[in-house]
């Protein structure tokens, strides 16, 4: 597996996570507060579109993986879920790592 594919995941987990937590904030901002509705929307938006990149990055590292679906469907989600992405990334990082230290020493062999 090329190292590539790990690090799409890993920029695009964080970058749903930070996005996903700016739109927690902007909802409270919008319904406690009552203002902010146009950022809202376009937070909101942004963070949809982003996620499905993410969702795509993540289905391609679980595929060349080949984690059972329940793992890659822990992943999928752990998207939606403030501050999971997180702990999720860094636990994967740390278990495909060694695959693609594994691979880059098979190619130079």
């Amino acid at each position: 597996m090329k190292r590539s594919v790990l690090t799409r995941y890993r920029v695009m987990a964080y970058v749903t996570a930070v996005m996903l937590l700016i739109l927690c904030a902007c909802m409270v901002a919008k319904y406690g507060f009552d203002t902010g509705a146009d950022l809202t929307f376009v937070v909101s938006q942004t963070h949809g579109v982003l996620f499905m990149i993410y969702l795509v990055f993540a289905f391609d590292l679980g595929s060349k993986a080949k984690w059972p679906f329940g793992k890659l469907l822990w992943v999928l989600v752990s998207g939606t879920i403030p501050l999971a992405a997180f702990f999720v990334e860094r636990k994967i990082r740390a278990e495909v790592e060694p695959l693609v230290n594994d691979s880059l020493a098979t190619a130079k062999a």
